[in-house]
């Protein structure tokens, strides 16, 4: 059968997360953006599912939050996991799942309790943002002790990390 790994991404860096986990998985793999509800996979049609998704401002885009609603005993009766990409995930500790405040509450308001989970560092992509969300990320990042130069965008996501964690699901 062919693995699911849905995603939802705001700037692109969770795609290329889920691009990079499919990978290295040994079976065929269906990449299917999330916030595409029209379309949604159903989890019962696959042998595992890995959801991934960006945080933006605080939150995971409405479409997962639906999405896992949706299919939460779907998704329990399957390997499943999910991994949460965030700025915050930078810091050391703050991409520890267990005791990231994004993944805790996401956990703690759904039914459905993934088998395995990650955070990951996103990216800052500057070039991306309109005026207002350069100015709103910047004051984010000048508060956290992040970069708050517009002439570059920096990726600060792990790639080892993401491949560690990509072997995690592939033995599930």
């Amino acid at each position: 059968m062919t693995i699911l790994i849905g995603y939802s991404s705001c700037d692109g860096q969770a795609r290329k997360i889920a691009q990079s986990i499919a990978k290295e998985q040994s079976e065929e793999v269906e990449l299917r953006d999330l916030s595409q509800t029209e379309q949604w996979p159903n989890p019962s049609d696959f042998s595992k599912v890995l959801i991934g998704a960006s945080i933006r401002y605080g939150k995971f885009r409405p479409a997962v939050h639906q999405y896992v609603e949706h299919f939460a005993k779907e998704l329990a009766a399957r390997p499943n996991a999910f991994f949460g990409v965030c700025l915050t995930a930078r810091k050391p500790g703050k991409d520890d799942p267990q005791v990231n405040v994004y993944m805790r509450k996401f956990v703690k308001i759904h039914q459905w309790q993934p088998q395995c989970k990650a955070m990951f560092a996103g990216a800052l992509r500057y070039s991306l943002y309109n005026w207002w969300q350069t100015r709103i990320i910047q004051l984010i990042m000048k508060i956290t002790g992040g970069s708050t130069d517009t002439s570059r965008d920096i990726e600060f996501t792990d790639w080892n990390k993401v491949a560690d964690f990509a072997q995690l699901f592939r033995k599930l």
